[in-house]
């Protein structure tokens, strides 16, 4: 499997296209595109359930007349005078935008740091079946598990390079390894799973396949007889899992774009208070051997750190340049690249911890609620309005209880983010670095 993709060529056809669109009449253009291999085993019953090998490649050209801006993709380098004129025609007749545009020649980035994102393990399909075999049978080995589930391993590499008619010329690769498991206990109609998984760019930062494993089995068993509850109001700890999604929802709140439509119930509280004083969110795409690091942004800007939240008061924005032209600021190179054009959005954030372990977070609230699991997707990002299916753990005297499922939460985003409280265990394994966070009375919406 080969372990290096050479983005010389890759390169030079970025800028050749470039070329062509400013001769076919592009007053400015760039080039965006991607390549990249991925390896996948799938185990079930300790036997290869299925692998796949998927090669791709994808190139996007945009262009500009005057403030007239068209995109066309294609799966490959080919007929680029082609491409490029029908992108300047498709540009020609579009309306305008007076927002969008390259960035400055003075502003984009001319040194690229080295991040360390590419991991030189070899990688083959035995081996990950192997990984995956290893994980299964780590989950079936915790008594009380019945069955499997199945399990999986993959690698994943993938290159980009980005050329602009104003001379910036990037190119960055990364790889990313994974194994996952989920375990089955019980039997008959009282059957209860769970999973586990890990996700890094260098195999040898990876939990090992019994470390997943035997969680995922024993986040199974603790599972059996679920109970339900009482519709009630309580306190609600997430543990880090559940937790990614409420930094989730922090990150749509902020992003640019939903600012600039007014469809963000965070729209006018820059420079306010939005968490308690002791939550600080920063998001730095600089961070080695990150899931979302990168030396420039999709537009061709340096990477830089941000501390978005700062002893609770929100101080920026997700912004790529039209959204910053739009609401009149300053790009803060967060131009993410897919589709089309560039949009806004967030690399490695991460929701600091605090002091208390989970534990003590259980202590602290009482009587109360461990979410471990949400389901569906119930959160109005105009007015903060929050719902989700869940289930996870009932907590008596600081202590787990019994689980409970078929839970419905209720809350506002507003409310719950002014009173979080963090932990210290900090789930690094995402892009959404969380620990375990505390919330204030919530509504729990139960039988």
């Amino acid at each position: 499997m080969k372990l290096s993709i050479d983005q010389s060529d890759l390169m030079d056809a970025a800028q050749r296209l470039v070329q062509a669109a400013r001769a076919a009449g592009a007053d400015a253009a760039d080039v965006v595109a991607t390549t990249g291999v991925s390896l996948s085993a799938d185990v079930r019953d300790g036997e290869v359930e299925e692998t796949e090998r998927a090669e791709g490649d994808d190139v996007t050209l945009r262009v500009f007349c005057g403030h007239r801006i068209a995109s066309v993709s294609s799966n490959a380098f080919r007929d680029m005078e082609t491409l490029a004129e029908r992108a300047v025609a498709m540009a020609k007749a579009a309306p305008e935008d007076p927002f969008a545009g390259l960035v400055p020649a003075d502003e984009l980035a001319t040194e690229f740091a080295n991040l360390d994102l590419l991991d030189p393990a070899a990688v083959d399909a035995l081996a990950l079946a192997e990984r995956a075999r290893a994980a299964e049978a780590a989950a079936l080995a915790v008594p009380g598990v019945t069955k499997s589930g199945g399990a999986s391993a993959s690698w994943r590499l993938g290159g980009l390079v980005i050329a602009t008619s104003n001379g910036f010329s990037g190119s960055h690769m990364v790889s990313r390894h994974g194994v996952s498991a989920t375990a089955i206990a019980g039997d008959g109609t009282a059957m209860e799973r769970d999973y586990d998984f890990d996700s890094r760019n260098f195999l040898e930062d990876l939990d090992t396949s019994e470390t997943i494993g035997r969680a995922a089995g024993m986040r199974a068993i603790a599972r059996i007889n679920p109970r339900k509850l009482s519709t009630r109001n309580a306190d609600i700890v997430y543990e880090p899992r559940a937790a990614r999604s409420l930094l989730g929802h922090f990150a749509s709140a902020i992003n640019g774009a939903a600012i600039a439509r007014g469809t963000s119930f965070l729209k006018d509280r820059l420079g306010e208070r939005v968490f308690s004083s002791a939550i600080t969110v920063t998001d730095d795409p600089t961070r080695p051997r990150g899931p979302a690091s990168r030396a420039f942004d999709g537009e061709g800007r340096p990477a830089r750190p941000l501390t978005l939240v700062e002893n609770g008061v929100l101080t920026q924005w997700l912004l790529d340049t039209a959204t910053a032209n739009e609401l009149g600021l300053r790009s803060n190179a967060r131009a993410s690249r897919g589709g089309a054009g560039p949009s806004p959005g967030a690399t490695n954030m991460t929701l600091h911890p605090g002091n208390m372990s989970q534990a003590e977070l259980l202590k602290d609230i009482g009587t109360g609620l461990l979410v471990t699991d949400l389901i569906g997707h119930g959160v109005n990002g105009v007015t903060g309005d929050y719902s989700r299916g869940a289930s996870g753990f009932w907590i008596e005297d600081g202590e787990i209880a019994y689980p409970v499922s078929e839970i419905t939460l209720a809350g506002n985003l507003t409310g719950m983010f002014a009173g979080l409280v963090a932990g210290n265990d900090l789930d690094t394994r995402s892009a959404f670095a969380v620990p375990s966070l505390l919330v204030r009375d919530m509504t729990i919406a139960g039988q």
